[in-house]
């Protein structure tokens, strides 16, 4: 069944032009709750993170996945508090995202943690191009990944949360050292639109 739904544009306002995948990835708060993904499709966002950089090819990364429907994905969401817990319900997959920290028993990894934070990056935006969303739960390393949801479906304080503007810090104040250009050479931030439009996408259920 093939249902319309009004989903928010949110594409960065971004001061250099990025690939599209980069500049459109955002968190949404809202999945559609009966959207499912395919095997293939979730095999092939895995794959991505199991090819992120990894020092010394060590692999540190592991993950948990849970279809919505499971008892793992129960268990998962019981952990989750006020926002996330709201906002993950209806993700189509909860994913626990660890990292394996010895090397041997005298051993630890100390790359392990970045080298997870790589994997599950490129988990993120290999699921953009998919075109799926991802939310990532700070406090329990873990990742919501579903079909962007009706923001007609959102509570009020879900929705104010879904559609203020998204911010950066300029990218000068990023840079402890700067040896690459002036200010003048800098590119100026391309002008986009300042609101949020609801666009209607069909979800394959």
């Amino acid at each position: 069944m093939n249902l319309i739904t009004k989903t928010l544009s949110r594409a960065a306002h971004t001061a250099s032009l990025l690939l599209p995948v980069l500049a459109g990835r955002w968190s949404p708060r809202g999945f559609y709750p009966t959207a499912l993904v395919d095997e293939a499709t979730l095999t092939t966002v895995l794959e991505a993170a199991r090819w992120a950089p990894s020092a010394s090819n060590m692999q540190p990364a592991r993950f948990i996945v849970a279809r919505r429907g499971s008892d793992s994905f129960a268990k998962i969401h019981e952990t989750l508090m006020g926002f996330n817990k709201a906002g993950a319900d209806a993700a189509s997959v909860l994913i626990v995202n660890v990292a394996t920290l010895p090397i041997d028993v005298t051993r630890e990894n100390p790359w392990a943690r970045y080298d997870l934070g790589q994997a599950v990056a490129h988990l993120t935006i290999q699921a953009q191009h998919e075109g799926l969303h991802t939310h990532q739960l700070g406090g329990f390393d873990g990742t919501a990944l579903g079909v962007l949801g009706d923001v007609s479906l959102l509570s009020p304080e879900l929705l104010e949360r879904e559609s203020a503007p998204r911010t950066r810090k300029p990218l000068v104040e990023l840079l402890l050292v700067n040896d690459w250009s002036t200010t003048s050479q800098r590119p100026a931030a391309r002008a986009r639109p300042d609101t949020v439009t609801p666009q209607p996408r069909q979800v394959k259920t």
